[in-house]
């Protein structure tokens, strides 16, 4: 049997189909449960760029870091290294994991998804700032979206269920400010 080389080309290059979302599903929470089991703790990204914040300060202005509550506790004892943390390894996972999924599925390329009415500075000036907010807000919620819906969800936390509530109904509400830029 022979292969043609052009048909397999284009197969990398024709966009695959998603992933059903159930299974995804499943799949998520089947890496949420092992990560319990494995790591007694649950998803989270936000503790991750902490500790990047952390290990910067602390190698800029040590004495701060040590005296800021907020970065002593990322650093922890002298002589260890927030980069070690495990939530860092799992952002690393998270991206290149990301990478090879969209490189298998043909779907890598160079490009700014935006709608007609916008330019690719504009999207990019919006993308930039609604990430700002949302680590501000990962920060003042205690836990970023992963960690809030995920694992404060499949602990039955309050909080976490009234945080996605509150995440659904506003992104509801501004919807129709956003979605224009997109038509």
């Amino acid at each position: 049997m022979t292969m043609n080389p052009d048909s397999e080309m284009s197969n990398l290059t024709t966009p695959q189909p998603y992933m059903s979302p159930y299974l995804a599903g499943i799949g998520l929470g089947l890496v949420l449960l092992a990560a319990f089991v494995i790591m007694g703790r649950g998803l989270g990204a936000s503790g991750a760029f902490t500790s990047f914040v952390a290990a910067g300060v602390g190698t800029v202005a040590p004495e701060y870091a040590r005296s800021n509550t907020l970065y002593a506790e990322y650093l922890g004892a002298p002589g260890t290294n927030p980069l070690k943390d495990w939530l860092v390894f799992e952002i690393i996972g998270v991206v290149i994991g990301g990478l090879i999924s969209g490189a298998l599925a043909g779907r890598v390329r160079r490009d700014v998804e935006k709608g007609p009415r916008i330019s690719v500075n504009k999207r990019l000036v919006f993308a930039f700032f609604g990430g700002g907010i949302m680590g501000i807000g990962s920060k003042l919620a205690r836990g970023c979206t992963s960690g809030q819906a995920l694992t404060g969800g499949a602990m039955l936390s309050i909080g976490s269920w009234a945080f996605m509530i509150a995440v659904f109904a506003s992104a509801y509400a501004v919807a129709y400010l956003f979605r224009r830029q997109w038509q």
